[in-house]
């Protein structure tokens, strides 16, 4: 019995090959759905669930490497390569370019399951990382331009009233809106507060430790 929680897609030009990868996916109960062109690949209507995608090197309509470099920009699944003409300089494109394995014609189906399922092990992290990321920005999005002022400042390490003087408000007016960026960031600590500070990027430029300001 396949789950629904994950999906492999195999893009490759052998109708026998394509059926035998679905037939041992489905061994594993692991949903598969599967392609013979790039152009069919790009155009399906795929779910959004944790992925791998299984890409043959040479296709019928645009080379395997060139479709990696064509959904590069975008999120994509993790590839996995599968080639029955590799060469050194392809395997090395692929990977260089964030493949996750390169595997030659003919490979073992151990070999294969054990790509797929870290691929989609990779997938599912990647997608809860940037699902992270995602509510970080909407929450910091809802503070008040006066809060995005004061969380650089907060996170820099600068006393209340190092801070206030910065700002040119009083100590007490800067408690309260440090108060309410912890709320809204959902920060349990400054720590915390530190951390998505940097995922979010927010520079810092100040500091009270030595050495003064950073660049």
């Amino acid at each position: 019995m396949t789950t629904d929680d994950h999906i492999v897609f195999i893009v490759d030009d052998d109708a026998r090959l394509r059926e035998a990868l679905s037939e041992l996916l489905d061994s594993h109960g692991i949903r598969a759905a599967a392609f013979g062109s790039a152009g069919e690949y790009i155009s399906a209507d795929k779910p959004d669930v944790p992925a791998c995608l299984i890409l043959d090197v040479e296709l019928p309509d645009i080379n395997g490497l060139d479709l990696q470099a064509q959904i590069a920009k975008g999120d994509h699944p993790p590839i996995v390569f599968i080639t029955g003409h590799g060469d050194i300089p392809s395997s090395v494109r692929a990977i260089k370019h964030g493949a996750l394995d390169f595997l030659t014609k003919p490979f073992s189906d151990s070999d294969l399951m054990a790509a797929i399922k870290a691929a989609i092990a990779e997938d599912r992290e990647g997608r809860s990382a940037r699902a992270q990321l995602a509510l970080i920005r909407r929450r910091y999005l809802e503070l008040t331009r006066r809060e995005r002022e004061v969380l650089p400042l907060v996170v820099s390490g600068l006393l209340n009233k190092q801070a206030a003087a910065e700002l040119g408000i009083s100590e007490v007016t800067l408690e309260i809106h440090r108060r309410n960026v912890m709320q809204k960031m959902a920060a349990a600590s400054l720590a915390d507060l530190v951390r998505i500070a940097e995922r979010l990027e927010i520079p810092i430029t100040h500091s009270r430790r030595p050495g003064g300001n950073r660049p």
